[in-house]
């Protein structure tokens, strides 16, 4: 089987692949004008998110039975197209799951403390001591929306902070595993002090935290988002942080990224991300919390380890 690599990886998804019987093409440079002439030669095509393998690549692609992600979200991939098509769609959420719950913890706990603020205080020779006076987690309640792969490491993660875990999926229930109470949405609006949103971005989820959404909360609260950019609508967390409804966020995505998350430009971003910037209980940072030097690894050994294990049921099943 011929395999098309449009994204660089970590090498051990193309020796794996390799070792396994299957040639592997690596061309992470190449254009999408120049797949478009070549993907028909190909069983196989490992992207990230450069490319969007929308109905006119896969009309495109002939002889091609799996897409395979190295990352969580598909949402570059038209999945119900590639389903009719019977093109396999593989993903592997499990590789970075462990970074984004540190990265999500790492937030939240330097937005209780003010740490980012405090830093460039203390560098730029201000010593402001009850400026910059904390909040404990400890006592607090955590609902998350979306209880898969990311939502239950960030679970896990909370034990031993002394928090109450609430979680809502949608599509999921009776998953509770010790790390989380499931509840209803309700009970997420009712009793949440922090939010944390751990879902995929899909028609349902685009714009999900809006201003509809935000006035259904209770009480005042704490936005973490390490899902997708635009789960959350910026001009609504505007509003609501000027309202004191949202107390402050953590984000590591935003809706005005690239679908090349390598190639933002967040100086061109829309006017309600420079509002954005301005508030200090706002913190930043570039799509990053599942980037970890261990996860650039395990993304892709998982990857591998998913099509191989396809090609040999595969292989069984024409025996």
């Amino acid at each position: 089987m011929k395999v098309l690599f449009v994204n660089s990886t970590h090498k051990i998804l193309l020796e794996k692949l390799q070792k396994a019987g299957f040639f592997c093409d690596y061309r992470p440079q190449i254009s999408r004008s120049e797949i478009e002439t070549i993907v028909h030669n190909y069983d196989g095509v490992v992207i990230r998110s450069k490319i969007s393998f929308d109905k006119d690549l896969i009309d495109k692609a002939l002889r091609l039975k799996f897409i395979a992600r190295v990352g969580a979200g598909l949402e570059n991939i038209d999945l119900p197209y590639a389903a009719a098509k019977q093109i396999l769609c593989l993903n592997s959420p499990e590789g970075n799951r462990d970074a984004v719950a540190e990265h999500a913890l790492g937030m939240l706990l330097a937005l209780f403390n003010n740490l980012p603020r405090a830093n460039v205080e203390v560098k730029s020779g201000f010593w402001r001591r009850e400026a910059n006076r904390g909040i404990e987690l400890k006592g607090k309640t955590v609902g998350i929306i979306g209880y898969g792969n990311m939502g239950a490491a960030f679970a896990q993660r909370l034990q031993g902070f002394g928090v109450r875990v609430i979680s809502y999926d949608k599509y999921k229930t009776d998953y509770a595993d010790g790390f989380t109470q499931e509840v209803d949405l309700e009970q997420i609006f009712e009793q949440s002090d922090v939010l944390t949103l751990h879902v995929p971005l899909t028609e349902e989820t685009t714009y999900l935290f809006d201003n509809q959404f935000i006035r259904r909360f209770l009480k005042n609260i704490f936005l973490i988002n390490t899902s997708r950019g635009k789960v959350v609508q910026t001009r609504a967390l505007v509003s609501a942080l000027r309202q004191g409804k949202v107390l402050g966020a953590a984000l590591d995505v935003l809706e005005y990224e690239n679908k090349s998350l390598e190639h933002s430009q967040p100086k061109k971003w829309a006017e309600e991300f420079q509002q954005l910037i301005d508030f200090e209980q706002v913190i930043l940072s570039p799509h990053v919390a599942g980037w970890t030097h261990e996860s650039k690894i395990k993304l892709a050994e998982i990857l591998a380890d998913k099509i191989i294990d396809w090609k040999l049921k595969r292989e069984a099943s024409e025996m």
